[in-house]
């Protein structure tokens, strides 16, 4: 029971990252004018919003979590160090260090005028997802939201408050726990049976990611940066559970990384979509998250890696949340390593996806 219970937490909380540098280029000095940055979704982006959940499989605020961060503290990012939002914040010089979360006990209303995280680790577009995993929703991030917007206004004024909101930027990592849970390691669910193709299941994801975007714009948002999958079949969880079918070869599973990309077209088409319905003054961005990993997969050396297929923490085959304890064993460096869980990057790996992306960033922003 324990074990299904693990591998329950393990698929729920599935989910690779948008952003992260610390080898990132820009400066705060160049970059453009942002109010803000916003950040909504799932792990990829949670910054500590699920540490005051009383369920401890969707908490990392425990060591060796943080393991890398100023003073080793562990705040709730599922990595080593800083992750993706945390970069982007300091790189746009909206924050000295690190992104809060909304619900951090000692954010302030200072804080939150330069923006905060509401993602919750676990979270999906699915309501079935959601039944399972027992996170803050898309649509309980939404409410926070508006209480954050409240509390602005509060602070500064409506017209200053509506001018933030305006111009911040608006981050968006959700989806891949949907599809592990929905379709991959849990086939006889409820969408399994409704839809006859994992075709269909994406447009069902995207009408909700859709409108989600559009209550956001309905809120004020202007401008969008949605991070599509990464290679899924690739993250050395699914490795290890294809190994069992595959007689303990762990390889990537080349279907389930076609889908992934399959999805990341859709994404792109959709918010080409939205583009032409929203006022020209909004933007959306497809943040790409798959090619990147994909060169680190294919070209380990290039980037220092020593291991790609394990992660960091324990025996790299299993390890995430609470399997990934204090009394677990960690590699000496994590920076020769793409993985610091078996699902989610170091920050360095975070790092060559930050660069990756930078020069379209910031054509979209200025």
């Amino acid at each position: 029971m324990m074990l299904v219970t693990v591998l329950v937490f393990c698929f729920a909380t599935l989910i690779i990252l948008p952003p992260s540098p610390t080898t990132c280029t820009a400066s705060s000095s160049s970059s453009p004018s942002v109010s803000a940055l916003f950040a909504f979704g799932d792990s990829t982006v949670d910054t500590g919003m699920n540490n005051g959940l009383s369920m401890p499989l969707y908490k990392c605020n425990h060591p060796p979590y943080g393991k890398d961060l100023p003073g080793q503290v562990p705040t709730g990012r599922y990595s080593n160090g800083k992750i993706g939002v945390d970069f982007m914040a300091s790189n746009l010089g909206l924050k000295e260090d690190l992104l809060p979360s909304y619900l951090d006990p000692k954010l302030t209303d200072h804080d939150l005028l330069t923006g905060v995280s509401f993602a919750s680790g676990g979270c999906g577009l699915d309501d079935l997802t959601l039944q399972l995993t027992q996170v803050y929703s898309m649509q309980d991030q939404l409410e926070y939201f508006d209480e954050a917007v409240e509390r602005i206004k509060t602070s500064v004024g409506e017209k200053n408050g509506s001018e933030i909101v305006e111009n911040a930027l608006f981050v968006v990592g959700v989806g891949t726990n949907d599809l592990i849970l929905n379709v991959y390691d849990f086939p006889l669910t409820q969408r399994k049976s409704q839809f006859t193709s994992t075709d269909q299941y994406f447009d069902f994801l995207l009408q909700k990611l859709g409108s989600f975007i559009q209550d956001l714009y309905s809120r004020g948002a202007r401008r969008f940066m949605v991070a599509g999958f990464p290679p899924i079949g690739c993250l050395p969880l699914q490795q290890t559970l294809g190994g069992i079918i595959n007689l303990r070869r762990r390889v990537c599973i080349t279907q389930q990384n076609i889908d992934c990309q399959t999805y990341n077209s859709k994404l792109q088409a959709l918010l080409s979509s939205l583009q032409t319905t929203l006022l020209p003054s909004s933007r959306l961005l497809y943040y790409d998250i798959y090619n990147p990993m994909m060169d680190m997969f294919n070209n380990p050396d290039k980037y220092g890696f020593v291991q790609v297929s394990e992660g960091c923490c324990g025996t790299g085959l299993v390890e995430l949340g609470p399997l990934c304890s204090r009394l677990s064993r960690t590699c000496p460096d994590a920076s020769k390593y793409m993985f610091w869980d078996t699902v989610h990057p170091t920050e360095v790996a975070l790092a060559v996806v930050v660069d990756y992306n930078q020069k379209t960033v910031l054509q979209f922003l200025n």
